[in-house]
């Protein structure tokens, strides 16, 4: 059950961890930065690739900043 305040941003985003997804958004001094150290399991990179990396850049941004930060960790 999808939230009707969710935006269509974080559903990506959480779609993409759901599916695996291992990368992570790194904020530093309001920088933002996507992370990768391992790869993606291929139905996650399948996704990504088709449902994210397809957006305009600032879609895309709205995506990175729902997913989990590397100081979480």
């Amino acid at each position: 059950m999808t939230d009707s305040l969710e935006t269509p941003s974080h559903s990506l985003a959480k779609e993409y961890i759901r599916l695996g997804g291992k990368r992570q958004v790194k904020i530093d001094d309001n920088k933002i930065s996507l992370r990768q150290w391992d790869g993606d399991p291929p139905e996650a990179e399948r996704f990504w690739q088709e449902k994210i990396e397809t957006l305009p850049e600032e879609s895309r941004k709205q995506v990175v900043d729902y997913l989990p930060d590397i100081t979480e960790n």
